[in-house]
């Protein structure tokens, strides 16, 4: 008897069948069936995505390509589409978030076991990156993604935690929602180092995170209008030019009272001289730049990750993509409003082929991520 184990079936080896049918049962999401499982509507929908399919043709026909090889992928054969289109309009998607934190779990777990290995920092503090990255959407198609006249667009705002680089958290909102009005409403446990770019700026914001003691590293803005209290005693290093604890006018305007920190670095590799701006008045100046060049880690989760761009889910979901939880739920709302779509409809596009797998340059990565 010949085995087979391509990996797309190593892949599913993920996914335990026990722990995915404990999903299906507490959601109870296979009422009603009539032979078609979760299990089989999961393997087509991993098939879509792997595969990049664009229309629910493409899906039932490669999995029709390989009819003899879907037995060792727990399908007895391959879906129609109106079967397909049925299980993805009515099953509770539900489902698929508590397998999707059953993975998660798993990779958290194993991250857990390895803390301590390639440790950067002395600290045990939570270190965190924060960021939103746009994903361009066809306005005409996708007349739900509001972000420009004639664009389309839907923004993932993503919280990355370094340990592990897992995503903690991520919501999906329109394209034209800012950064910090996500932010505002994110609760960060006490003793977080939260790492973020210049977009994030809100003074009000970065006194609510130190009134709740959770540390944090940006980029000073040119045009900040502020005052020095303290000016500190440089260190013997290369780099560091400036030690300064601050504060800002507009807060003392309003009666705030809140110190920061300012750092002028001087990066020899690029040849520019960088502000940092914290909370934090303990660390050294030397150990404020290395924090902020750990932010890199979330445009490289970026960058790897557009060989499964959401966009290819969101031709099926529509608006049900839309402000829907990743990892957790701001307020635990899901828009209630889910338009109504015939999926089983031939995709008008081209013949997809498969994309060849990202590569991340300097160059490109310098003009697509520099904040």
């Amino acid at each position: 008897m010949t085995r087979v184990c391509s990996i797309f079936s190593q892949i599913l080896q993920l996914f335990p069948r026990l722990e995915f049918e404990f999903a299906t049962r507490k959601h109870n999401a296979e009422r009603h069936a009539r032979g078609f499982t979760c299990w089989g509507q999961f393997v087509a929908m991993l098939f879509c995505q792997l595969g990049h399919a664009k229309s629910l043709r493409e899906i039932c026909g490669g999995l029709a390509a390989s009819e003899g090889k879907l037995r060792h992928l727990g399908l007895p054969g391959a879906p129609a589409r109106s079967t397909l289109a049925y299980a993805n309009e009515h099953r509770p998607w539900q489902t698929y978030e508590t397998v999707f934190h059953q993975l998660l779990q798993k990779c958290q777990t194993l991250a857990a076991s390895r803390t301590g290995q390639n440790r950067r920092f002395r600290f045990k503090n939570k270190l965190m990156s924060l960021d939103a990255t746009v994903i361009d959407l066809c306005a005409s198609v996708f007349d739900w993604a509001q972000f420009r006249r004639t664009k389309g667009a839907v923004k993932l705002h993503l919280l990355l935690d370094h340990n592990g680089h897992l995503p903690a958290f991520g919501v999906v909102t329109e394209g034209k929602k800012h950064e910090i009005q996500v932010a505002r409403e994110m609760e960060f446990t006490p003793g977080t180092t939260l790492v973020i770019d210049r977009g994030y700026t809100d003074y009000q914001w970065f006194v609510n995170l130190t009134q709740r003691k959770v540390h944090f590293v940006t980029r000073m803005k040119e045009n900040a209008d502020y005052g020095v209290v303290e000016k500190r005693e440089l260190p013997n290093r290369r780099g560091v030019l400036r030690d300064e604890v601050i504060f800002f006018f507009k807060l003392a305007e309003q009666d705030v009272e809140c110190f920061f920190r300012r750092i002028e670095f001087y990066d020899e590799e690029q040849e520019r001289v960088l502000v940092f701006l914290t909370n934090n008045l303990v660390w050294s100046a030397a150990t404020i730049a290395e924090l902020y060049k750990q932010r890199w880690q979330v445009e490289l989760f970026f960058e790897s990750s557009t060989w499964c761009t959401p966009s290819d889910a969101m031709e099926f979901q529509e608006p049900i993509a839309l402000n829907r939880p990743l990892v957790g739920a701001l307020d635990g709302s899901v828009r209630p409003c889910i338009a109504q779509r015939l999926l089983c409809a031939e995709s008008k596009v081209r013949p997809h082929r498969l994309a060849p797998p990202a590569t991340l340059s300097d160059e490109s990565a310098a003009r697509q991520w520099s904040a």
